[in-house]
């Protein structure tokens, strides 16, 4: 690599500081980056789509702004990579998918727009599984992902190629989508950070099939980068029935800290086996807020196990993505998508409506918590990274991913905003993750938290990237 390893460890923060003194430009950001990725990703395989012309194109034109003191925005000439699931200009929009169009996008999706707008150099798009169905990053089209802390390990998914993209220090931020995860598995298992916001808070377009689960939200490798970003997407577009009007400008979180904060601290959702390792580390994190000035209590949130109700709402999306399809091109279609889509077929209307009614419930009793208690704190996932390519851990009891991420489903189900921040490595050198959720619209409420942990004791130098 030509570059220095500098620009690859710097933050999304840091560059724009550099690019307002002129101790860096764009485009020196940019090539070095595009460098590490040549470098780098024969080996992690984050990225699907890849236009260095392009990305230099528009770091130049962002260079040009700052030497004229008039950056559009905060990231004006930040490299963001994009999850292959969003429309960008130019650029196709494959989705993990064998049967999807080459054809080129002539249009941005909602997210894709503010950070045009704001002067962001879109890096690449990164991989997804077929269609995002599932919390891994492995697909027909692009093969497997790998996460950057052990090459033989899944980065999780769906978003696993953005946060592989992050952890390997091949992009300071990411764009991702997460129906049941999708942001916060990757995050906890990569060691970076991802929020799923408030359903409409960042606008979504064309909505996914897996429908009001999926939300699109911002990932980095640090909590102020991760708020940075939000601060950008969270902005209202006609194009997203659901969307929500602006979110107010979000103030430096971390300087608010969470003293006198009320947390309930749940180890298991009551309902959930975590791995002993995991389990201690997200202890430590809920003692490390406590020493914050948190009042944390112990206790569960007494909501019945949603995985059923959120199979119900999930397999018949999937039904929806594969019944468009001809017959004589399933062949083409990842295998494990056929097989849940196959199960959403089965479902009536009336047990669909029978899952909504059931979802309300539960969303209904986790708002009223979170009148109580100001945040709720789970382990992210219950275990850690596992083999790459496998849908579920060697010796799993169950045969599909959702089953080993049962701290997420409740909060897609719910629409309320859950950050996954880092909380430390296990004996094997992989990293966990600390889940932080608020009640609806306080996703500045996670984000202050977080920042907080993070600034208190919780940043485990996993802002370094690691090199495969």
């Amino acid at each position: 690599m030509t570059g220095t390893a500098d620009t690859a460890t710097m933050t999304a923060a840091e560059l724009a500081a550099a690019y307002s003194t002129r101790t860096l430009g764009p485009v020196e950001a940019t090539l070095h980056l595009l460098e590490r990725i040549e470098e780098l990703d024969p080996a992690v395989n984050a990225f699907c789509h890849l236009d260095p012309d392009e990305s230099l194109r528009q770091a130049h034109a962002a260079q040009a702004r700052h030497r004229g003191g008039e950056p559009l925005g905060p990231l004006d000439g930040v490299p963001v990579a994009i999850k292959d699931v969003f429309d960008t200009v130019g650029w196709p929009t494959r989705r993990g998918s064998l049967l999807t169009s080459p054809e080129l996008a002539t249009s941005d999706a909602p997210a894709v727009a503010r950070l045009r707008e704001n002067g962001a150099v879109l890096i690449g798009k990164t991989t997804t599984p077929d269609s995002g169905w599932k919390g891994l990053t492995d697909s027909p089209l692009t093969g497997i992902t790998r996460n950057p802390w052990n090459l033989d390990t899944t980065p999780g998914g769906s978003s696993g190629g953005s946060a592989a993209a992050l952890a390997a220090g091949m992009a300071p931020l990411a764009l991702g989508t997460d129906g049941g995860g999708s942001i916060r598995i990757p995050g906890a298992f990569t060691g970076t950070v991802g929020l799923k916001p408030t359903f409409g808070r960042v606008p979504y377009a064309p909505m996914s099939p897996f429908g009001t689960l999926a939300h699109a939200g911002p990932m980095a490798r640090t909590v102020r980068d991760c708020r940075l970003l939000y601060d950008v997407i969270a902005s209202h577009d006609p194009r997203d029935w659901t969307a929500l009007p602006d979110a107010p400008p979000s103030t430096e979180p971390a300087a608010e800290g969470v003293a006198g904060l009320r947390v309930m601290f749940s180890p298991n959702m009551g309902f959930a086996v975590v791995d002993p390792k995991v389990a201690e580390l997200v202890a430590n994190a809920a003692g490390t807020l406590e020493s914050l000035g948190a009042a944390v209590e112990l206790a569960d949130p007494g909501i019945p196990d949603p995985t059923e109700i959120w199979e119900t709402l999930w397999y018949a999306g999937a039904a929806a993505v594969v019944d468009r399809l001809p017959d004589d091109r399933l062949a083409y279609v990842d295998p494990g998508l056929l097989e849940i889509a196959a199960e959403g077929r089965k479902l009536s209307a009336v047990d669909h409506v029978k899952a909504s009614q059931a979802r309300s419930d539960i969303a209904v009793a986790l708002q009223r918590l979170l009148v109580e208690y100001d945040l709720l704190i789970t382990p992210t996932t219950p275990i850690t990274a596992f083999t790459a390519g496998s849908e579920v851990p060697p010796g799993w009891p169950h045969r599909r991913w959702h089953t080993w991420s049962p701290f997420s489903l409740p909060f897609n189900l719910s629409q309320q905003p859950a950050a996954t921040v880092p909380c430390g490595l296990t004996d094997a050198g992989l990293p966990a993750g600390l889940q932080i959720v608020a009640a609806r619209h306080r996703d500045d409420l996670v984000l202050r938290a977080a920042a907080a942990y993070e600034a208190g004791g919780g940043n485990h130098d996993f802002s370094r990237p690691v090199s495969p």
